[in-house]
C-alpha cells in the first residue's frame, strides 16, 4: 500500500466497481440486474459472488421466507417493538433488534452447520459420539432441536427438508445433511422418550450445509430473514403508538430480592 494507491488500497474489494455513470455489482452491471434478478438471488450474489439458480436458488429463498418472524415474545422482535416506543427511528429499532441476535437467540443455525460438518466428516458410526463431544463441551442442548412452543413439530422444519429432498432428486444439493438431520431427530427422540422437533434453525441449517456456506454466513443469512420481521413489528408498532412500553403492562412488577 504505497505510492498512488496508498488512499485507494485502504479499502479492497471485490463488490463494487464504480465511477460517475456506472455501477458494477461483482462484474454485472446493476442496469443489468435490475428487473432480471431476484432480491434472493441478488444477496447470493453479493456475499457469497457467484450466481445461484434452479433448485438451489429456490432453497435459498424458501430458507429466507422461512424464518422471518416468530411473534413478539421473540426477544428480537420485542425489543424492536419496545424501541419504537422509545422516540427513536425505524432504522435505529430494526437495529435494537438485530443486536438481539446472538449466541442463544439467533446463533444455533451457526452451530448447527458446525455440527453438521462435524457428523459428516466422521461418518456413519460418528454420530453418537460427535453428539456426546458437543454436549460435553457446550451443554445439553443440541443446536437446532427442540423447541418451547411447537411440539411435536415445528411446522417449518418438514417443509424445508422436504425441498431439500426434492433439489437432491435432481442433483443440485446431495441432501447428505437432511439425513444427517433427520437422524440427530431421531436419536434425540429415542434418548428422551419423547419427539424432540428440528426447529427452524436446524432446518434452514441444513439448507445453508447443502448449499456449501461456511457456519458464520448461516447466522448472517437468518439475521437477514428475521430482519424483516424486525422491521414489519418495528413498522406496525409504530403505527399502532404507545409511549415507553416495557415488556409487561404496568400492573405488573418485578420480584425483589434485596434486604
Amino acid at each position: 500500500m504505497t505510492g498512488a494507491n496508498d488512499v485507494a488500497d485502504w479499502w479492497r474489494t471485490r463488490i463494487i466497481d464504480m465511477e460517475p455513470g456506472r455501477i458494477h455489482l461483482r462484474g454485472h452491471p446493476v442496469q443489468d440486474l435490475i428487473g432480471n434478478t431476484g432480491f434472493a438471488r441478488m444477496i447470493w450474489l453479493m456475499v457469497v459472488g457467484e450466481d445461484i439458480s434452479g433448485p438451489r436458488a429456490d432453497l435459498f429463498e424458501a430458507a429466507l421466507v422461512s424464518a422471518v418472524d416468530h411473534g413478539p415474545q421473540a426477544p428480537s422482535i420485542a425489543a424492536a417493538r419496545m424501541a419504537s416506543t422509545c422516540g427513536i427511528g425505524l432504522q435505529s429499532a430494526m437495529a435494537t433488534g438485530l443486536n438481539m441476535l446472538g449466541d442463544v437467540h439467533g446463533g444455533a443455525g451457526e452451530q448447527a452447520v458446525t455440527l453438521y460438518r462435524q457428523i459428516e466428516q466422521a461418518g456413519p458410526d460418528g454420530l453418537v459420539p460427535c453428539l456426546d463431544a458437543w454436549r460435553e463441551k457446550h451443554g445439553r442442548f443440541v443446536p437446532g432441536f427442540g423447541h418451547r412452543f411447537h411440539k411435536p413439530v415445528d411446522p417449518r422444519a418438514p417443509r424445508l427438508l422436504g425441498l431439500v429432498d426434492e433439489a437432491a432428486k435432481t442433483g443440485a444439493v446431495s441432501g447428505a445433511y437432511a439425513t444427517i438431520g433427520r437422524t440427530i431427530e431421531a436419536r434425540l427422540a429415542e434418548e428422551r422418550g419423547k419427539p424432540v422437533p428440528m426447529n427452524i434453525d436446524g432446518a434452514t441449517a441444513v439448507i445453508f450445509a447443502e448449499l456449501g456456506c461456511p457456519p458464520p454466513l448461516a447466522r448472517g443469512f437468518f439475521g437477514l430473514s428475521r430482519s424483516v420481521g424486525i422491521l414489519a413489528h418495528a413498522w406496525e408498532q409504530t403505527e399502532q403508538g404507545g409511549r415507553n412500553k416495557g415488556p409487561t403492562p404496568p400492573s405488573y412488577r418485578w420480584t425483589y430480592e434485596g434486604n
